[in-house]
């Protein structure tokens, strides 16, 4: 299954780290990613592939600890959810 990851929040060292560790534990393949840095707001997004196709609940768990843990907000939905959502 495919899902996008973003992830937003004030910029700090460790971000990618800490998600990217985070992806790889839980067997996350990422396929594409993007980042920036706006005026010290740090956003990037992710297209992942996930080993199952059911939402893991132990990593959606785990990316809302870290994302407490370093300030940052982080959502997971899968792809075609997201792109219906945000079709014009």
């Amino acid at each position: 299954m495919r899902s996008i990851v973003t992830v937003m929040g004030i910029d700090r060292t460790g971000i990618i780290a800490k998600v990217s560790d985070c992806l790889y534990r839980h067997g996350v393949n990422v396929l594409d990613i993007n980042q920036t840095i706006m005026q010290n707001i740090f956003t990037m997004i992710m297209l992942v592939e996930l080993e199952s196709d059911g939402a893991d609940a132990m990593l959606l768990q785990d990316l809302e600890k870290i994302g407490k843990e370093i300030g940052v907000d982080i959502r997971m939905q899968n792809e075609d959810i997201f792109n219906s959502m945000h079709r014009i």
